[in-house]
């Protein structure tokens, strides 16, 4: 019964996120997006840069390519998952 109930309230990824108290979304390998003002964009659980210019960066993630624009746009770190945007940051948008 106790199952049942789990898997009606969101299933599997939703106990575990839960008991190891993590987002669902990082849990599930979504993209995560954080920004600080229109300056630096930092984005989670990428997997990969399509496109690089001062103008337009595209990043491939699990739920689509996202496509920042702007001004003056350079990437100021990235690992394998993570990475952060500066610059003039005039549009965050999904490209489907």
């Amino acid at each position: 019964m106790e199952r049942n109930r789990r898997e009606k309230d969101g299933g599997v990824l939703n106990s575990v996120a839960e008991l190891f108290d993590l987002p669902a979304d990082v849990m599930a390998g979504l993209p995560h997006l954080e920004m600080m003002g229109s300056r630096q964009l930092y984005v989670e659980n990428h997997t990969g840069i399509l496109a690089y210019s001062e103008e337009q960066i595209d990043v491939n993630t699990s739920a689509g390519v996202l496509r920042v624009s702007g001004r003056g746009l350079s990437l100021l770190a990235m690992t394998a998952e993570e990475l952060r945007i500066g610059g003039h940051i005039a549009a965050v948008e999904w490209v489907r």
